[in-house]
């Protein structure tokens, strides 16, 4: 009986040694395809993104189209991998694709995230370095990654938003054109004099170098209130310039009022609540 076991014992490591030999010669082919293929996927990636870069493609749809290779590569490296180590990938498709429809609507949020994405990467309503407002928050675009958005706050706060919410929502890009228009407006009273105000604002504007020529600036009345007349001035400036002229403008405006004693109805409600005590 013992003897019966030793030879079952026997054979059965043979029969090991015998499969794993015949196999060994796969292991080793697996392995160096394995590892060819991972060091080809990372070099084909570095070539990819410098390529793309030396052309001025965006950072987000560079990111894209790069990661998109190499993980298309390394799925194929993996794929023949198991097929020679004899595990059918049909199967694993099969069962893949089977598991598609959950898996979409389980991570239903995510892939709406991705196809934001692509949306925002292949149309560009914004692009890294714009200033955009849009879902209740705004600052200037960081980064535009596959999933989410990145801006950055004037207080330096990082906000990151998902892609699906800024394409379901209104988006305002305030420097995607080259120039913008800056709306001032002041509210007098009724006897200031129209024509002196009018010049002011006119003089003013045409002394400030960074206001454009082309298109003129406007002033007007723009509305006639109960207790006060509105005007409004309207000039045109670059982008780049926008703040610093309307903040500007707004100095110059306020000392100048003060010299030809202008004053608004504010002050006008104050002096007459002094005059009744």
């Amino acid at each position: 009986m013992q003897k019966i076991s030793l030879d079952f014992s026997k054979q059965a490591v043979e029969k090991f040694m015998e499969s794993t030999s015949q196999k060994v010669p796969d292991l080793i082919y697996v392995i160096a395809v394995l590892t060819i293929g991972i060091y080809v996927s990372r070099l084909v990636k570095r070539i990819v993104y410098k390529f793309l870069l030396k052309y001025n493609i965006s950072k987000g749809i560079t990111n894209f189209i790069v990661y998109g290779i190499y993980i298309t590569m390394l799925s194929m490296v993996v794929m023949t991998c198991l097929e020679k180590i004899g595990i059918k990938t049909t199967s694993i498709v099969a069962v893949l694709g089977a598991a598609g429809f959950s898996i979409g609507l389980a991570f239903k949020e995510i892939l709406s995230n991705i196809g934001s994405g692509m949306i925002i990467l292949f149309f560009k309503p914004f692009k890294i370095g714009d200033y955009i407002q849009g879902s209740g928050i705004e600052g200037c675009v960081e980064d535009i990654q596959i999933f989410s958005t990145v801006l950055k706050t004037p207080d330096n706060k990082t906000i990151i938003v998902p892609n699906f919410k800024l394409t379901s929502d209104n988006i305002v890009n305030f420097t995607h054109q080259e120039i913008r228009r800056i709306d001032f407006s002041y509210n007098i009273a009724y006897d200031s004099d129209i024509d002196l105000i009018k010049e002011i604002l006119s003089n003013i504007f045409s002394e400030e170098k960074r206001i454009l020529d082309d298109p003129k600036p406007i002033i007007g009345i723009n509305s006639i209130g109960n207790n006060s007349i509105q005007i409004v001035g309207r000039p045109w400036v670059y982008t780049s310039d926008y703040w610093d002229v309307y903040f500007d403008i707004m100095e110059r405006v306020k000392r100048s009022f003060d010299q030809y004693n202008i004053v608004v109805p504010l002050i006008i409600g104050m002096i007459n609540e002094k005059i009744k005590q």
